[in-house]
Order: structure tokens, then sequence, then C-alpha cells
């Protein structure tokens, strides 16, 4: 088996998988309580209001009302039909309406989102590798050295620091909320008010500027991790028996660690590629919420806890379907990096 058959066999294994986490998860949407049907009639009883006995509008809520709303959202009929409705006519959700803005699809509101979740997911990954992989290097060549030890004390601090905490500390230092400290980054958004009336230039330098505290708390994450990964991995190999090989035959430290070892310490880099696409998509509702982006984030968070289901399930199909192509991304990675990879009859 080649590479190319390696691959269409993990490509049309994406389809099962798929086909198996969206059934399990429509499935308990509608087998759960508190679906829609039941906080529509919970507003009802709230609108009723109560009578003499301090019973409040139950007198409005009858069986054939419940058994017109399950019509009405489409609960009526047998779970299987429901999950193909859903999967073939509605594409996997997204021409559904919302049942928190009837006048919009899960596609619309989903595509509104997407944009922003892309500014910081891509930004945040550029930044993270950009800066780890080499940061991993340096420290990994000067193992034990004072900037290795400096080094970790700044990478373990960050990440010992929770997002959620990070954040609120960069806010009172950087953006006015306690007085006699600094004003110097907007107080959360994606945009001014007015960006939409400035230039190009100016509109960009405007996001630029909105993006920078969201972005230290992405990065924060992910920093110390990827760091650690980059330097014990180069480790690793340089102290591997192949590198000993290669130095005994005659070659430079700085050949054998850049011909030959770098290439291998890269493997589990790689493999943490898929997770990084799916991020783009799902967002962060912590960092959303503290800053107040209109993410995704803050989008799944507002359907999960509203029951909006229809822009629930639209959400988890499409973080399911980038994660399933970033695995095959990973994969692919993996495949050019390895060179231990083949599949040619031993």
């Amino acid at each position: 088996m080649d590479r190319l058959s390696y691959l269409i066999r993990r490509l049309l294994l994406v389809i099962p998988t798929l086909l198996g986490i969206t059934i399990v998860c429509f499935s308990l949407t509608r087998l759960l309580p508190g679906g829609p049907v039941d906080i529509q009639l919970m507003k009802m009883r709230n609108i009723g209001g109560a009578d003499s006995r301090g019973t409040a509008g139950v007198a409005q809520v009858t069986e054939e009302y419940r058994q017109e709303l399950n019509k009405q959202f489409g609960f009526d009929r047998p779970v299987l039909v429901q999950y193909f409705d859903w999967l073939v006519n509605k594409r996997m959700g997204m021409r559904i309406s919302s049942y928190d803005y009837p006048n919009r699809t899960a596609w619309q509101l989903i595509s509104s989102r997407i944009p922003v979740s892309l500014w910081f997911g891509i930004t945040s990954f550029l930044l993270s590798y950009l800066i780890c992989i080499p940061l991993g290097i340096a420290k990994a060549l000067r193992h034990r050295m004072t900037f290795d030890a400096v080094s970790s004390i700044l990478v373990f601090a960050g990440y010992a620091i929770p997002a959620f905490a990070l954040g609120m500390v960069l806010k009172m230092l950087f953006c006015g909320t306690v007085e006699g400290l600094g004003d110097v980054f907007p107080l959360g958004g994606f945009e001014s008010d007015f960006a939409g009336s400035v230039s190009w230039g100016e509109r960009l330098s405007d996001r630029a500027w909105h993006m920078v505290l969201p972005v230290a708390c992405y990065v924060a994450g992910n920093f110390a991790v990827l760091t650690l990964i980059m330097k014990n991995s180069l480790l690793d190999q340089i102290a591997s028996d192949y590198v000993r090989t290669v130095l005994a035959k005659g070659a430079t430290r700085k050949r054998a660690i850049w011909g030959h070892a770098f290439r291998n310490a890269l493997i589990p880099i790689a493999t943490g590629f898929g997770s990084i696409l799916g991020m783009f998509f799902a967002g962060s509702i912590i960092i959303e919420s503290i800053f107040e982006i209109p993410g995704m984030g803050r989008l799944s968070w507002d359907a999960l806890t509203g029951r909006d289901y229809a822009v629930f399930m639209a959400l988890l199909a499409l973080t399911a379907v980038m994660e399933l192509i970033g695995n095959l991304i990973s994969d692919f990675c993996y495949l050019l990096i390895d060179p231990r990879m083949h599949f040619g009859k031993s």
C-alpha cells in the first residue's frame, strides 16, 4: 500500500466517523429533557400568570398544544427520519431556522461569526508556532544554561495563569478599568463602531489594536506546551544513536542537528496540526466572553444554554468536519516529515 492509498483510506474513514458523531449527538438532543418545546411551554406558563391557587397558567398548556409544538419543531416524527432530513435535506442543519432567531438560518448565524474566529485562530496559530518552535530549539541548544533557565521561568509563569485570569489581569492593567492604570487598549469587541467608514488600512489597524490582548490569552495557553515539546523532542533526537553515527563519520554538529535531528524533532509538532484547524472555527468561549468578541465560541455557548439545538447541531457538525480534516492534514504532515513511514512490501 502506497501513501496515496493510505490517505484515501483515511479519507473514507471520515464518513462513518462523522455519521457516528452526529447520530449520537442528534439523538441526545431529542431524548434529553429541556429542549425547545419545554422552553416554549415554560414561557407560556410564565405569560399565563397565576390563578387564585397560585398555579401559573397551567390551564393554557394542554396536551394538544404540546403536540402542536412538537409538530412545529418536527419532533413528531421518528428520530431516524428526523436525522435523515437534518443530514440530507437540511444540509447538516445549515438550512434550519434558529429557534432563538426565527428569521435567520443556522448557516447565516454561523457565517457571520466565522470571519471573527478565523482572524483570532489564524493569528494565534502563526504566533504560537513562529515563537514556540524557535524558542524550543534555542532552549534545546542551550540546555541547562542561563537562557534555558530564565526562559523556562517565563514560560511556566505564563502557563500557570488560566486564560480567564490572564484576560482579567490584562484588562485591569491596560484597559483603564482600574483608576490610575493605563488605558492603552479597548475593553473589548472585534473592531470600533466607526470601522465601516474608514479606509481598509485604518480598519486593519483598528482590528489589530482590538486583537492584542485576546490573542495574548489565546497564545498563552499553548505557549509552554509547544515550547517544551519542541525542546524535549530535539534533545531526544540529538541524543539518538543515528546522530552520534553522523558525528562519528566526520559531520559537524551543525550538520547533524539541522540536517538530521531537526526534521525528526518536528514529528510531535506535526501531529498537533489537526486540533489547531478545529480551533480556528470553534473559538474560545471564555476569552470571547471576557473581551466581548462575537465569535464562534460565544455563539455555541448561547446556542447550548438557550437550547437552540438547530444552531448547536450545525456548529457541532461543522466543528467535527474541521477536526476530521485536521487529522487528515496531521497524517499527511506525518508522512512528509517521518522518514520511517513507508508502505513497501517487507
